[in-house]
């Protein structure tokens, strides 16, 4: 069985043309994508809405994660097992290349532990690393 039949059935997802569509360019993606990726990346006409509410459905289920950006956009990235509807659990360093703009989660490069003063709850933590990766140093 295909992963992305796996992935949306395990999370107990209705197996539609669009979501398969979207899961499959996450998987077969290098780094994070952009809404507009989504958009430019398949070969059928979604509209921002339906891309929309698909990535807001995979996040709310645990099998992408938002990364914060510096400009304010947002970018989406495949959770690995551990992460879970309501629950993520990605507190990952991401790289972001300076040359090619290719996001990169750094899995196993884990976010410091940041201790805040008293009656501070963090929620979540993230932590972005830019420089040269490692296909455009070479």
């Amino acid at each position: 069985m295909e992963q992305s039949l796996i992935i949306l059935k395990k999370n107990g997802l209705s197996v539609t043309g669009g979501r398969k569509k979207i899961l499959d360019l996450f998987l077969d993606a290098q780094g994070a994508l952009a809404h507009s990726d989504i958009e430019k990346n398949t070969s059928v006409s979604f509209d921002r809405v339906t891309v929309y509410r698909t990535l807001q459905t995979f996040t709310d289920n645990g099998i992408i994660h938002q990364i914060p950006t510096t400009d304010n956009t947002i970018l989406y990235a495949l959770c690995k097992d551990k992460c879970e509807a309501g629950h993520h659990h990605d507190e990952h360093v991401h790289f972001i290349c300076v040359d090619c703009d290719k996001t990169i989660c750094m899995d196993e490069v884990t976010v410091p532990d940041v201790k805040l003063p008293k009656g501070f709850n963090p929620i979540q933590t993230a932590m972005i690393v830019k420089g040269i990766c490692n296909d455009c140093r070479n």
